[in-house]
């Protein structure tokens, strides 16, 4: 879609206005008017603010259309919104933050009325809206963030209810959220796969053949433990959660996986109480009685074990290269084993899959009932095989999924699960969301606090994001001053190279962050 853009009276925001425009238009393209042509569109966004004297709250007056270029502006669509806001030499943050809003506001049912297409998530585009649904719940309470996300965000009622529910359920969980300071948790990122799925884009590597690379990595990541432990131990860090992920990490030998355990028990601080360590063994043709004995024996207590889907033909076409037969058998293997705490991911939307395969997939789900279910909507990452090959996957079309995430809603309420996570991604079909469910008293207490942002996660292995949250100091919003991240390689050759590098920069970003003082 080409579009000429024209604002009046603001000159920001054209990153939000961009996102909301691709809810609509798989692909925006702004040109100037002397380059449209027939079929292209014209957008005008017009602010007008005036107060009744200097220095006073000002009543902003947003004007929005939507035409086809050639015609007339009257012969499109248009909407207008009013808002007072603060004057201008006052809370000039927050008048950006109120401006913004209704801009877009006025944007969006203007491009809805044109397009036909109704937006459940209004306005929002962010990865995290429970993040701005816990800010606003700090200030203002239950009623009124609501309120805002109706009035404000145009969300509908039941992603207002999902918001509302799902923030609720993570502070009963963790009722110390947001006083972790003195705490982080571990990710621990294994970059090896059996094979790469197409819409996937973690670091995971091929481990057939890569033996000298493994062993090369997993030298580096006891390294990277030992030093980190060290840091944690002699700063008086404790530790909430640790997550094993990649990659799989089960790809590697079970006696990798303990030696791994053995280091982390005799570096990492106080491990008797971590209130959870959860194993991705996502793909159930690495899973073996000797991996899940040595899960056992270090107390893990939460394990994946991902279909994605029950159809074997859709398995094949994303390229996991195992059956569906293995993941029944190797999730009754983990149960009989003693395992209680399993989750499994289910991806709506994958080629090939309307709501007959979908049905399928949540009847064989029900034979087993894991203790969480996260439901994805697939979503086209850009580095993904995927992505990169888009015409070669035919995937449901917008009402279908819609339709697929109703029936998934209502399933796992029939069967007792609650919502306690969500987040959403760019590119994502039909605009929904990926959702967390459990069985109240089987949340992910990780899952929630990489995705809220509330405590500093220290990312170990390939790929792994340190995300490194500063003081709270005197916000009274309650969130942190500033949050880094930090990368490490995604390539374990890379990683191989440079690891020690990297953890010297680690440790001086953690150090400032927790104003450590440097002996020289």
């Amino acid at each position: 879609m080409n579009i000429v853009l024209y604002k009046h009276g603001f000159d920001d925001y054209q990153t939000e206005i961009t996102h909301l425009l691709k809810l609509f238009f798989e692909q925006v393209h702004y040109v100037p008017e002397d380059e449209a042509v027939e079929g292209d569109f014209i957008l005008t966004l017009r602010v007008k603010a005036e107060a009744a004297k200097p220095g006073a709250e000002q009543e902003a007056l947003v004007e929005t259309g939507f035409y086809a270029f050639g015609s007339e502006p009257e012969s499109g669509w248009a909407h207008a919104v009013t808002r007072l806001l603060p004057a201008p030499s006052e809370g000039s943050d927050e008048r950006r933050r109120l401006l913004k809003r209704v801009l877009l506001s006025a944007m969006l049912q203007t491009l809805q009325e044109a397009t036909g297409l109704e937006q459940p998530w209004g306005t929002l585009t962010g990865v995290r809206p429970t993040k701005l649904m816990h800010n606003m719940l700090l200030k203002q309470g239950r009623e009124r963030s609501m309120q805002v996300l109706r009035d404000d965000y145009l969300l509908k009622e039941d992603k207002v209810r999902l918001l509302t529910d799902v923030a609720e359920r993570q502070l009963r969980v963790i009722p110390d959220l947001f006083r972790l300071d003195r705490e982080v948790s571990i990710y621990i990122g294994i970059p090896f796969c059996p094979t790469k799925c197409a819409y996937c884009t973690f670091p995971a590597y091929d481990i057939r053949g890569n033996n000298g690379s493994v062993e090369a990595f997993l030298e580096g990541l006891h390294y990277e433990i030992r030093a980190m432990g060290e840091w944690m131990r002699s700063n008086g860090m404790g530790i909430t959660t640790i997550y094993w992920g990649g990659g799989t990490p089960t790809s590697i030998t079970a006696e990798q996986m303990d030696a791994l355990f053995v280091t982390m028990h005799e570096y990492f601080p106080a491990m008797d109480r971590v209130r959870e360590l959860t194993v991705e063994a996502g793909r159930p043709d690495t899973i073996t009685e000797d991996k899940i004995r040595v899960m056992q024996k270090w107390n893990v207590d939460r394990i994946s074990i991902n279909p994605q889907s029950f159809t074997q033909q859709t398995l094949d076409a994303i390229g996991r290269h195992h059956t569906v037969e293995e993941t029944i058998e190797k999730f009754k293997l983990a149960r009989s084993m003693g395992l209680n705490n399993i989750n499994m991911d289910l991806i709506i939307g994958l080629p090939n899959e309307g709501m007959k395969e979908f049905e399928h997939t949540l009847a064989e789900t029900e034979k087993l009932l894991p203790e969480s279910l996260t439901v994805h909507t697939l979503s086209f990452k850009r580095a993904s095989k995927m992505t990169k090959n888009r015409d070669s996957y035919e995937v449901a079309e917008r009402d279908e999924v819609q339709e697929m995430m109703d029936t998934a809603i209502r399933w796992t309420e029939a069967h007792g699960y609650v919502p306690y996570y969500l987040y959403r991604q760019k590119n994502i079909l039909g605009n929904l969301e990926n959702v967390g469910y459990s069985f109240e008293g089987q949340e992910s207490l990780y899952n929630i606090l990489m995705m809220e942002e509330r405590q500093t996660i220290i990312g170990l292995g390939c790929g792994a994001v340190s995300k490194i949250l500063f003081p709270l100091g005197d916000k009274p919003d309650g969130e942190p001053q500033r949050l880094e991240r930090f990368p490490n390689p995604k390539e374990p050759g890379v990683y191989n190279q440079a690891y020690k590098e990297y953890i010297d920069k680690k440790i001086k970003l953690l150090d400032e962050a927790y104003a450590v003082e440097t002996i020289l």
